[in-house]
């Protein structure tokens, strides 16, 4: 095989660190490492320097004396690795008009993809009970006793609530101060909410779930973060997996809040017996593909992604949420250097794939 251009689109400040070698979590080795395997070759692009007129882009290639900026062609295939949704203009632009891009858009509503999944008649005995704003919490406090409220377009936990059933006529209240920069939890009366969080509410799309009692581990309580991808051959594959556990006190699993990355294994066999975590792995991991499959028929281009799995204290499994943009670096910070590698690896595989085949996302 030839070596050939791929594009991986970065956001801005990322793109400005890669001749730094500064790009946060994004490992540009890896990027270079996994691109050779199949042949290609890695360019860094950002979206303002792709020009889909004249069909050139500037981007970052690497040389002898590190990554500079080089005029090319714009490469045919270009993963994305920014966040963009899907009413953003120069996005529109580039996918009515330039390469093939995959995974495209990927903020997707926590609402929209539980409203996409709920339609899988398959998948719906794996979601928690889910209402919407003010109403919907309402709803769910007269019906659950303890409860998650999430902002449906909020990222790496930042505003997660959780209201807990104390007594029949009081709750408590959790929830993170970004002044003090940590959780404070108040007594509520269910008849007179919070001033504040009622402003949280009214102030952008929140979703209000049922939580799950997971599995914990010392008290503190994980889930699994599944990342799946489509390869070589242009098959969703699974690449691995590992559990986010709560930090002490907690009930957040993000590692952005604290959370601590582990091998799965060690997670789930410090709470089920050894046949019993590897049935739940082996599950997780088809229902991870069950997922992927589902989402893929509404969301085109949908190509590398992260799932959230609970598991409840029964072994029971639930479906959290789906990361666009799946961070990768949890591999690393669990000592699982090769499952790390190869969520770089996979879409190069896919980008070769459709390289090769010609085949349209």
């Amino acid at each position: 095989m030839g070596h050939r251009l791929v594009g991986i689109l970065l956001n801005a400040a990322m793109h400005r660190g890669v001749p730094r070698l500064k790009t946060g979590q994004e490992s540009l080795a890896n990027y270079e490492e996994a691109a050779t395997a199949y042949g290609l070759t890695p360019c860094f692009l950002k979206l303002g320097d792709i020009d889909t007129d004249s069909g050139l882009s500037s981007a970052y290639i690497k040389s002898e004396k590190g990554y500079e900026r080089t005029l090319i062609a714009t490469p045919a295939i270009i993963h994305n690795r920014a966040i963009y949704t899907e009413d953003s203009p120069g996005l529109a632009r580039l996918l009515q008009h330039g390469p093939l891009l995959f995974n495209a858009c990927n903020r997707y509503g926590k609402d929209e993809i539980h409203s996409l999944l709920e339609q899988h008649a398959g998948l719906r005995a794996y979601l928690p009970a889910t209402a919407k704003g003010s109403a919907g919490l309402r709803s769910m406090m007269a019906a659950y006793d303890d409860l998650i409220l999430k902002p449906c377009r909020g990222s790496v936990g930042q505003g997660v609530m959780r209201l807990v059933r104390r007594t029949p006529r009081h709750w408590s209240w959790s929830y993170r101060s970004p002044s003090r920069g940590r959780w404070i939890t108040l007594p509520v009366d269910p008849e007179n909410l919070p001033r504040v969080l009622r402003s949280r509410l009214a102030a952008v799309p929140y979703l209000v779930q049922e939580r799950i009692q997971l599995a914990e581990i010392g008290g503190r309580p994980f889930d699994l973060r599944v990342t799946v991808q489509r390869g070589w051959g242009g098959e969703w594959q699974l690449t691995g997996l590992f559990a986010k556990l709560a930090a002490p006190g907690g009930f957040v699993s993000n590692i952005a809040r604290g959370g601590e990355a582990i091998s799965s294994s060690f997670a789930l066999e410090k709470v089920f017996s050894g046949a019993e975590a590897a049935r739940i792995r082996m599950s997780v991991g088809a229902l991870s593909l069950r997922i992927a499959s589902a989402l893929e028929q509404s969301l085109p281009g949908l190509a590398d992604i992260g799932l959230d799995i609970g598991i409840a204290g029964d072994g029971r499994l639930y479906f959290i949420e789906c990361n666009g943009r799946d961070q990768r670096y949890g591999f690393q910070k669990a000592g699982l250097t090769e499952a790390w590698k190869d969520s770089y690896r996979r879409p190069m595989g896919y980008a070769r794939y459709l390289l090769e085949s010609g085949v349209k996302t």
